[in-house]
């Protein structure tokens, strides 16, 4: 057992069976602990003990087709009735419980009923996505427990990143939501100070981005528009981004897509330009939140969505999340980093948890044949459903 492991379990029983509540966040809840399980931290990820922590010429306990990667979904995935396929798991309804402590509004009832348009607002949907991507691993364990236990690495989208994060014991979960609490309210204020948003664009390999978003900051000048922004807010897939920006620079995208080689240019149903330094207004208040999260070195691998790498230790996670905000998120590069291995060597089996597959779908992109081993835990279906869906 390594030493990083040994000290997790003294800080914070297992994910799953002892929910931190407010025990890392000052000024967040601070309800009791549930009672306490069964398994211990370091049992549950004994065998997840980073390469670099092995002894030298030590091999891991597990072969890659054994071990699992949980990918964590954000913003854009949310629909009225998430959650419903959840509430008959153990501790489903205490993380909705400690939410509503945390939030100060039932996000439960809001989540299964709506309606659609206030669930799409960004205060509110980050948190929404986040309870219900940590629901969907609780059920996971229920289902699939050797999934957590052979956990090896996890990423999350954005707001995604945070998710992982609790899941990774980085954070405790009061903790981890009081943080996309305040992100999610600071984002939407910002997002209302100025007319903007994303477009998501489907280009080939003679796409022109840097020319496109040039053009349309130039184009955004011409019509008096101070300090334009339009740029690469994601990195999806090859020839798949995500543009942010002033409004006008990606209507004037739309307009000229074949110009630029794009395929397909569509505005996403998002309210502000997320990811580049329109954000900045947003930033004083997160760094504040994040100031007040107790943090520990992950207990898997998570990696970072400014990067692609994993985190090294606690200080990188607070300085990652506050630069994540204004900065490109980089998916595809991080996809490579996780399932980068020889030639012949078996992938991990990979669980999007949370709402939707879209994540599924991006992955396929990047590495067909990582994506066989892909499979979605349902979040919206009647309670009593089968789990984990295969890929299609």
């Amino acid at each position: 057992m390594s030493v990083r492991v040994a000290q997790a379990a003294r800080t914070q029983r297992a994910w799953g069976w002892g929910w931190g509540w407010g025990a890392g966040c000052r000024g967040a809840s601070n309800s009791p602990l549930p009672p306490p399980g069964v398994v211990d931290v370091a049992e549950l990820l004994r065998d997840a003990s980073t390469e670099e922590e092995r002894p030298r010429g030590a091999t891991a306990r597990r072969l890659p087709g054994q071990c699992s990667v949980l990918l964590f979904p954000g913003q854009g995935s949310q629909v009225v009735g998430m959650g419903r396929g959840l509430l008959r798991y153990p501790r489903v309804r205490e993380l909705y419980a400690a939410a509503h402590r945390v939030l100060g509004y039932d996000l439960l009832e809001l989540s299964l009923h709506g309606p659609q348009e206030v669930l799409d607002r960004t205060a509110y949907c980050q948190p929404a996505v986040f309870v219900a991507s940590l629901g969907a691993v609780e059920k996971l364990h229920h289902l699939q427990p050797e999934v957590i236990e052979s956990c090896v690495a996890a990423a999350g989208f954005s707001v995604g990143e945070f998710a992982a994060l609790v899941f990774a014991g980085a954070m405790d979960f009061a903790a981890g939501l009081h943080a996309v609490k305040v992100r999610a309210e600071a984002m939407q204020a910002a997002s209302e100070a100025v007319p903007s948003g994303m477009l998501s664009v489907l280009g080939q390999p003679q796409s022109q981005f840097t020319a496109a978003c040039q053009d349309a900051r130039e184009h955004c000048r011409s019509l008096g528009i101070q300090d334009p922004v339009c740029e690469v807010a994601n990195y999806l897939f090859p020839d798949g981004r995500v543009l942010s920006g002033h409004l006008e620079a990606l209507r004037f995208l739309q307009r000229n897509s074949s110009k630029y080689r794009f395929r397909r240019a569509r505005l996403l149903p998002v309210s502000g330009a997320f990811h580049t330094r329109l954000m900045e207004p947003a930033l004083e208040a997160l760094a504040r939140a994040l100031q007040a999260v107790e943090l520990q070195k992950p207990l898997v691998s998570v990696h970072a969505n400014v990067s692609g790498r994993r985190y090294a230790q606690p200080a990188h996670i607070r300085k990652l999340l506050l630069q994540q905000l204004v900065s490109p998120v980089r998916w595809e590069q991080t996809m490579h980093a996780i399932y980068e291995r020889r030639r012949g060597a078996a992938f991990p089996r990979t669980f999007e948890v949370g709402p939707g597959q879209q994540l599924g779908s991006i992955l396929k992109s990047c590495n067909l044949q990582a994506w066989k081993a892909y499979s979605r835990v349902d979040v919206l279906g009647p309670e009593g459903d089968p789990g984990p869906d295969p890929a299609p």
